[in-house]
């Protein structure tokens, strides 16, 4: 229908309407005519309609088929990838297995391991003979009665075929009764290791309540100067207040979310396993990752997707910070053991100094008061080092709180506000186009003022440096007199030097008018030379040349046959290559 003109439309009206009419100057309507056409247009329009939602139709199947294509491309990566830890990990534990020795002969453990491992080697062999090996035997029976049958007729052995079928069903309850117990089995050793807490042991870090505030070394530590102990203790304090604040803060929002983000386990796990199959180096991963989640989990919405995923991200980035946090306690307190360890030994020594030398009390409390002015300069820097690292770790926080925040508005103005803002679209171009035409007129006439400060500045450059080029020009042209009257006075010394070794000769002109021997020489032995030499040079082909060319060999032979004039004769040339090719600047571009 969207071929129809206006045009046809209002003359199909004026027709109908003349239909009607009871004067004699319009001929009557056709209206048989006027419905076949309009049943003509709806065909059409039907068809077209047809077409376009075969096309949806078909564009939709392509969708599905190439979303599926990358899923499948991700899983098999993931498979790969799964099975290669797999076999690595059954290759550690057999390493381990064999590495392993007995410490002596009241270690039994490591002959327990072996022999539970032999045990379960045992158990799995015979759980393969009882439930895999009845099914691949049925499945060969089947096969070889399905080879032997395929000749018979099908009512030639019923009752065997029943039987066959019973047994088949017979086999399928035993397997669903066997994947039963084993289901049984995991659930109840999953339960098992839940109750033991060894996944919370696994996630807890391992400093997580084991360190202690003031290791008892410092505190066992003989150190004559109680202040400088007590100094230290504080210190240790003080620092383990500071991160244990730090911790429970992270605690509390780590307690805030239940350990799956208020969904159940098994959903959990397989959300953060399917999250983590899509990594960032898959093209377009993040929409491969929302269409897997909706398909695993039809029931929930995008939204609550998203906000699981913010709530998994946020815990994983809380948990993170609360590793990072813990280990920077255990590294700053490691540091300050070592510090105090260090600080003990030197007070040691300063004190045994002291009373070696009863004489020196005044430098035993410069020293003393050293060491506490370090230790305080010390403590204040670890101070302001763990309020700065606070500071960053709320500003990234904030950052990623409104991050989250104006992700969410920019989609909710998106979805409710599409013309609001291409108005203020155009109104900020409008603006932007006002600013950058204000700062080009700012920038212009900053840059007059420069170009003018410039010019003046280049003017009084150009007159220093022609005042520069008319010294050095000076000074060139005086050192060019001094080398020149040098060379005078050289060339004076060797004139007087070449006059006092000049060689006298006497005067033959007769010898100076002769031929020389040479010139002799070689006149008179020139003379058949000459004659023997040929009259003039010849450039061009020899008779040899002009033979070994094919050409003149195969236009001879058709011009014996009386063959050169006819129209094989010239297709038989015109496909003869020349011995050499020609040269490129021989070879004309003119068509004839």
């Amino acid at each position: 229908m969207s071929g129809r003109n206006p045009d046809n439309d209002e003359r199909l009206k004026m027709q109908m309407k003349n239909g009607f009419s009871s004067s004699p100057k319009h001929k009557p309507a056709e209206y048989e005519k006027l419905q076949a056409i309009m049943e003509a247009m709806r065909r059409e329009s039907n068809e077209i309609g047809q077409m376009v939602q075969r096309s949806s139709c078909a564009a939709k199947v392509t969708k599905e088929k190439t979303i599926l294509r990358q899923h499948r491309q991700v899983w098999s990566s993931e498979c790969l990838r799964l099975q290669n830890a797999e076999r690595k990990m059954e290759d550690d534990i057999q390493d381990f297995l064999q590495q392993i020795r007995p410490s002596d002969r009241t270690d039994t453990a490591v002959f327990s391991l072996q022999e539970y491992e032999l045990s379960l080697r045992r158990e799995r062999e015979a759980f393969r003979r009882a439930t895999v090996l009845p099914v691949l035997q049925l499945r060969d029976d089947l096969r070889l009665r399905l080879s032997e049958g395929l000749d018979q007729p099908l009512s030639a052995d019923e009752s065997n075929w029943e039987q066959v079928i019973q047994q088949i069903n017979f086999v399928k309850a035993q397997q669903a009764d066997i994947t039963r117990k084993l289901h049984h089995e995991y659930c109840a050793v999953e339960a098992e290791i839940t109750a033991l807490g060894l996944e919370d042991t696994l996630s807890r870090s391992p400093d997580d309540g084991v360190m202690e505030d003031v290791p008892w070394v410092v505190v066992d530590a003989d150190c004559p100067y109680p202040e400088l102990k007590m100094s230290l203790i504080e210190a240790f304090h003080s620092l383990s207040e500071m991160y244990r604040e730090r911790l429970e803060s992270l605690q509390e929002k780590l307690d805030q979310t239940d350990r799956f983000c208020s969904w159940s386990e098994d959903n959990h796990l397989l959300f953060t396993f399917i999250v983590s199959q899509y990594t960032q180096d898959i093209p377009n991963y993040r929409s491969l990752c929302m269409d897997m989640l909706q398909r695993v989990f039809p029931y929930r919405s995008r939204r609550e997707l998203l906000e699981h995923e913010r709530k998994w991200s946020w815990q994983h980035f809380t948990q993170n910070q609360r590793r990072a946090v813990t280990q920077q306690w255990h590294r700053y307190r490691e540091e300050l053991l070592a510090r105090a360890l260090v600080t003990l030994q030197e007070a040691k020594h300063a004190h045994q100094e002291a009373l070696d030398i009863h004489r020196d009390r005044l430098q035993q409390r410069d020293i003393c008061a050293q060491l506490h002015a370090k230790l305080q300069q010390w403590r204040a820097r670890q101070e302001e080092v763990a309020r700065l690292e606070a500071a960053i770790a709320a500003r990234q926080r904030e950052v990623e709180e409104q991050r989250v925040t104006k992700e969410k508005e920019r989609r909710a103005v998106m979805r409710t506000h599409q013309k609001q803002q291409v108005k203020e679209f155009y109104l900020k171009q409008q603006r932007q186009r006002e600013e950058v035409e204000r700062r080009d007129q700012e920038r212009l006439a900053n840059l007059q003022a420069i170009m003018k400060e410039q010019a003046k500045r280049d003017k009084e450059r150009v007159q220093f440096r022609a005042d520069m080029l008319q010294r050095r020009r000076e000074e060139r042209e005086e050192r060019e007199a001094g080398k020149q009257k040098e060379e005078e006075e050289k060339h004076k010394r060797l004139e007087a030097l070449r006059s006092q070794v000049a060689v006298v000769a006497e005067a033959d002109p007769e010898r100076v008018m002769s031929d020389t021997e040479s010139w002799r020489n070689r006149h008179e032995n020139g003379s058949d030379f000459e004659l023997q030499r040929p009259l003039y040079s010849i450039h061009t082909y020899t008779d040899t040349q002009i033979v070994s060319d094919p050409r003149v060999r195969i236009e001879q032979a058709l011009r014996q046959a009386d063959l050169h004039n006819t129209m094989y004769a010239r297709e038989i040339l015109s496909t003869i290559p020349p011995p050499k090719p020609p040269r490129k600047d021989t070879q004309s571009v003119i068509k004839l």
